[in-house]
């Protein structure tokens, strides 16, 4: 990952010479101030990677990762709403996934902990192995979409089993734009919920 040196007498002058010199926006890098001098000599530097090669980067990792454990893998990277998203097609997918897709969680963990490590920030992306993430999202979205419904008619709240972060995220997407309908989390980690509440008519 090629990682580019700048400085200036303050940090924005060293960033506008980071985007003249790699012809990019400011929404485009990952900057990381560096060193820091102050009195009379003024110095301020910082390292800039630009998000196409963090990009490029995951791809690369994982896929020598995964082969580095004698999986044969091809990986189709797509940018999704901003978000870069590396689907694995391998010859043991249900093994990468894990149960429940446990050992997916974990290589996601383990590849964000690398990019950290990498650029000193974490960076969103979305790891998936034959579609299996895009296919419980679809099904959660059918859930909350019938629970909806249900509360709507009812008028009676309904709480849905424990889930994480992601997932809880994928409800409330799924149904912010619910007229009749609105989403809480409740409870403490690991065991927040998502509660779908009537609005008020």
């Amino acid at each position: 990952m090629q990682k580019n040196r700048f400085s200036g007498k303050t940090y924005e002058e060293a960033l506008e010479k980071a985007k003249l010199s790699l012809q990019e926006l400011e929404e485009n890098l990952i900057v990381k101030e560096m060193n820091k001098k102050s009195g009379m000599f003024k110095k301020v530097e910082i390292e800039v990677i630009e998000k196409r090669e963090v990009i490029k980067f995951i791809k690369n990792y994982l896929y020598s990762f995964l082969n580095n454990m004698g999986y044969h893998v091809n990986i189709e990277q797509k940018v999704v709403d901003n978000t870069p998203t590396y689907t694995i097609f391998s010859d043991n997918d249900s093994l990468i996934i894990g149960k429940n897709g446990k050992n997916l969680k974990a290589l996601s963990h383990y590849i964000q902990q690398v990019v950290i490590k990498e650029t000193g920030n974490p960076y969103k992306f979305i790891i998936d192995v034959s579609e299996y993430r895009k296919n419980k999202d679809r099904n959660l979205e059918r859930l909350a979409k019938n629970i909806a419904r249900e509360v709507s008619n009812t008028k009676v709240e309904a709480t849905l089993d424990s889930m994480n972060s992601y997932e809880r995220r994928v409800i409330h997407n799924a149904l912010k734009d619910y007229k009749y309908v609105y989403t809480e989390s409740i409870g403490e980690e690991p065991n927040r919920k998502v509660v779908i509440k009537p609005r008020e008519e």
